[in-house]
């Protein structure tokens, strides 16, 4: 499958993120992912449906939201009506993640499942042919700049083997050297955010990625 990136806006000035996301968009981002945080689920607070939609017209590439909160259902229907394509829910937040899935494919929306650093493979397999795609937490959620957790690289591997026409995307600590070894496990989709804000430029971030793909 084809590697992809999507970049996190949460480590930019968001002040000024429009004009990263217009940056990212050029240089060849494919998704722009939101990292939406409650206090609750993850001690950080980030944004809302409506930070969302008034930066969903700077780009025509997909938005996804990544809900870090403790009744993710309850925020469906807001980010979508704010531009979001995919939805990942995490499947630590609920006990009904089939109910869950089906509700935002019922919406039109594509369907994500995230998963812990702590949480097993296992608890995507009866619903991995319900979902569109699953998020493998590779730092623990809520803060960026975090070391990629190498233990994970097997999840990623059954994950795989579960289903071979899935998005598996991996968070936390993507960097040059780490995103080849995600490759090799099997994910084919990245969010990245401290690497980009630290790189001299946004484009060569994205730039030196898209080489290690």
């Amino acid at each position: 499958m084809k590697c992809r990136l999507a970049p996190s806006i949460l480590s930019f000035d968001l002040s000024r993120v429009r004009d990263a996301i217009a940056e990212l968009t050029a240089a060849g981002a494919e998704r722009v992912h939101l990292d939406v945080m409650d206090g609750q689920f993850v001690p950080p607070i980030t944004f809302g449906d409506s930070y969302v939609a008034a930066i969903r017209d700077v780009t025509n590439i997909p938005f996804e939201a990544h809900l870090m909160v403790n009744t993710p259902d309850r925020q469906f229907e807001a980010f979508a009506k704010a531009g979001c394509s995919r939805i990942y829910f995490h499947a630590e937040a609920t006990v009904h993640a089939h109910r869950l899935a089906q509700a935002l494919r019922g919406m039109g929306i594509e369907a994500g499942i995230a998963l812990n650093p702590a949480t097993p493979a296992a608890a995507v397999e009866t619903i991995i042919n319900d979902i569109d795609a699953v998020l493998v937490m590779t730092v623990n959620p809520g803060w960026g700049g975090q070391e990629f957790i190498g233990s994970m690289l097997p999840k990623i591997r059954a994950i795989r083997t579960m289903r071979a026409d899935i998005d598996i995307e991996v968070d936390g600590g993507i960097e040059p050297h780490t995103l080849p070894k995600a490759i090799d496990a099997g994910a084919n989709l990245f969010v990245t955010g401290s690497y980009l804000a630290k790189s001299r430029t946004i484009t060569e971030g994205v730039q030196a990625l898209l080489k290690a793909c």
